[in-house]
């Protein structure tokens, strides 16, 4: 009898066990040939519903069993656990099919593996900075309010008092909407009830929260918020797969803006000392057609800010302000100013330390100057091997970043307005092809001569519509500049706070002007003349252009029009939309402006690939020709297809490029201080010989 028992149980035991036991069923989707469109669906079996599904894949809700816009190629996690607790995990991939979803698939570990290092945080692993996003409260919105309303919002009522602890769904408030119902407002979490100010001033009944009718309503960040519940402890923002929200100070970042501050410092604050001298330079003032080179000072200038100028003044900086808000404008432009000392001081050296061939052609940049001049620092070895990293780094960048991405987002800009374009990538880079290779086919002079007469045009273009659109709204610009210092310095725990958008604000013109990364240097060692630091002054000009002028003016456009505060669409669709809310038909000029700065930046950047490559592989004539067809090659290439991981590691090439060269920049600073001080002297005693104006 005492066995029957024993059995009873055991087979009790079994059935409840294999009733808790969670098993996995996955469906893989691969859908289309297009990359980043996979779809991964679990069914559970077993266990006690609901079950809460956590992706590796940080844009899937937890409750989602189904994750989309994957990769291809790639391993996605995913742990289910029931209401019981019971957990179960698995590990899945959608299959790569096409030939640009291996080439995507294949780049992601190099991408993570660059990206480690690239945006590595120091302070956080050293511990004097937590990364972590907290929210010390919930901000309570007009319901259903967005970024455009025109309605006017009435406080009719308040529910709570001010200081009242409240509970999640509590009635706290009634607003009363114009030519509409009143709104009961609901608690949207835990804690204490506070009333927040609105206009400066405290908000009673009776008050207006927000007027769209209203400029200053309009402009200020946050002003649709009329009340807060503050959590009893700060919580950590999580991801939609739950994992924490994390705001990293990115290695690259200090590296570069670090290095900006200590040459502004090094060279007597250069940036501002030097402006005067560096507009009379670019304007010709000093030119001399006898001096060696190639092209005029404004030429190398020109050559140089079309490879900077481009989506990322257009698109990035749309999303640098919807994430970090106005107050990255402020920091954007600082780090925009330091940035200015950097080209100083790299571009000084790509003159010094040029050679100048028996024919005439200029092979300068970095590669140069790492190699050579720190061999007069008894310091060879290192110089060698740091030329040849940065090569290796600046061609692989001028085939992604300063090709592929640019004639990829020219293609997209275009058949966005131009809707018959669509699907004819193909053709389209075919045309860009032939237009890129009539331009490069004639060297540095025929790429300057043809930048020469684009930059001005295209960057008068977007700067007189970028003022017209600030004109227009010229009495939001009190509310604007108020928006942009307020959050500068007391931006919301959900930008950030001070340090996040200080960042964001540094890396976006960082990574915009390149200041620091060494690529101006290469057009800039073409230019014409006898004595390095002139060609210093004009460069220190780009970053100004870039970030200070061109960054600047997105960003105002986008904070004077209100559309800082849009949420859901992509960098250069907001900028567009910004535009288009002021001037219609601009939309379709800002797509031809996208293609021109596109074009501009390719047609540069194969100068300086080139460059890269002839330093490598040798000069002659046959050697150029050979990148000059692969760069073609990859116009076509980055027109019709999108290589996603292959451009986004191509694009860190250009970043990882200032590793090598700012190394040198240190080493060599004493040595550009005294040229620059010589330079100077002679030019205040008159003993430079330059060729004045009358």
């Amino acid at each position: 009898m005492r066995s029957i028992y024993i059995l009873v149980a055991a087979f009790l035991i079994t059935t409840l066990g294999n009733a808790q036991e969670l098993i996995l069923k996955a469906q893989t989707t691969n859908p289309t040939s297009e990359i980043n469109d996979g779809s991964i669906t679990v069914t559970v079996s077993g266990g006690k519903a609901p079950y809460t599904y956590k992706w590796s894949n940080q844009s899937t809700p937890l409750k989602s069993n189904t994750a989309t816009s994957l990769t291809e190629g790639i391993n996605y996690t995913v742990e289910v656990t029931d209401a019981d607790g019971n957990n179960v995990a698995g590990v899945y991939e959608v299959q790569a099919e096409s030939i640009v979803e291996h080439l995507n698939g294949a780049a992601v570990p190099a991408v993570g593996a660059l990206g480690n290092v690239l945006f590595w945080d120091l302070f956080s692993a050293i511990g004097i900075y937590d990364p972590v996003v907290y929210a010390e409260s919930k901000k309570i919105s007009i319901p259903n309010w967005e970024a455009g309303d025109t309605n006017k919002y009435t406080l009719k009522q308040w529910l709570k008092n001010d200081g009242e602890k409240v509970k999640k769904g509590d009635e706290v408030a009634i607003v009363a909407v114009e030519n509409g119902q009143d709104v009961v407002v609901s608690s949207p979490a835990s804690g204490e009830f506070n009333h927040l100010q609105s206009r400066g001033k405290d908000l009673n009944p009776g008050d207006v929260i927000y007027n769209g009718e209203n400029s200053g309503d309009v402009i200020e960040t946050g002003a649709h918020l009329f009340a807060q519940v503050k959590y009893d402890e700060k919580v950590p923002l999580l991801h939609p797969n739950g994992d924490v929200q994390q705001k990293p100070i990115p290695f690259i970042v200090i590296w570069l803006v670090l290095g900006a501050l200590f040459f502004t410092l090094r060279m007597g604050f250069i940036n501002f000392r030097g402006f005067k001298h560096s507009i009379d330079l670019a304007k010709g003032k000093y030119d001399d057609p006898t001096a060696p080179g190639q092209v005029t000072h404004f030429q190398a200038l020109a050559t140089a800010v079309s490879g900077t100028v481009g989506l990322g003044n257009i698109a990035s900086v749309a999303v640098a302000i919807s994430i970090g808000g106005a107050g990255a404008t402020f920091w954007m432009i600082v780090a925009g100013l330091l940035g200015m000392s950097s080209k100083f001081v790299e571009c000084t050296l790509g003159v010094k330390y040029r050679d100048i061939s028996s024919t005439g052609a200029v092979y300068g940049g970095p590669m140069n100057y790492l190699r050579y001049g720190l061999e007069k620092q008894n310091k060879k070895g290192l110089g060698k091997v740091l030329a040849v990293l940065f090569a290796v780094l600046a061609i692989g960048a001028s085939f992604g970043g300063g090709n592929m991405f640019q004639s990829n987002q020219a293609f997209e800009g275009l058949a966005t307005q131009f809707t018959f374009l669509e699907g004819h990538g193909f053709i389209f880079g075919i045309i860009t092809a032939v237009l890129v290779g009539v331009v490069i086919i004639g060297g540095i002079q025929s790429i300057a001569k043809v930048t020469g007469k684009i930059v001005p045009f295209m960057a008068s273009v977007y700067i007189i519509a970028a003022l017209a659109v600030i004109i227009i709204n010229i009495e939001n610009v009190g509310p604007a500049f108020s928006a942009i210092i307020d959050g500068a310095f007391s931006p919301s725990a959900l930008k950030g706070g001070v340090i996040g958008v200080l960042i964001i604000g540094f890396q976006r013109a960082a990574f915009s002007n390149e200041a620091g990364v060494g690529s101006a240097a290469i057009a800039h060692s073409a230019a014409k003349t006898h004595h390095p630091p002139s060609e210093g002054f004009v460069a220190l000009l780009e970053p100004f252009i870039d970030t200070v002028v061109v960054c600047t003016l997105t960003a105002l456009v986008l904070i004077f029009t209100g559309m800082h505060e849009v949420e859901g669409l992509t960098g250069a669709q907001l900028t567009s939309d910004a535009f288009g809310s002021v001037i219609s038909w601009f939309p379709y000029v800002l797509a031809g402006a996208i293609f021109l700065f596109a074009f501009s930046t390719m047609i540069s950047w194969s100068y300086y690939g080139m460059r890269a490559w002839t330093y490598l592989f040798g000069k002659g004539r046959m050697v150029e020709i050979a990148y000059k067809m692969i760069f073609l090659i990859f116009v076509v290439i980055g027109s019709s297809v999108s290589l996603g991981a292959v451009l986004d590691f191509s694009d860190m090439m250009i970043l990882a490029m200032s590793f090598p060269n700012i190394i040198g920049l240190y080493l060599m600073s004493g040595e550009v201080k005294r040229d620059l001080n010589e330079y100077w002297r002679k030019l205040k005693s008159g003993e430079l010989g330059l060729k004045k104006d009358a």
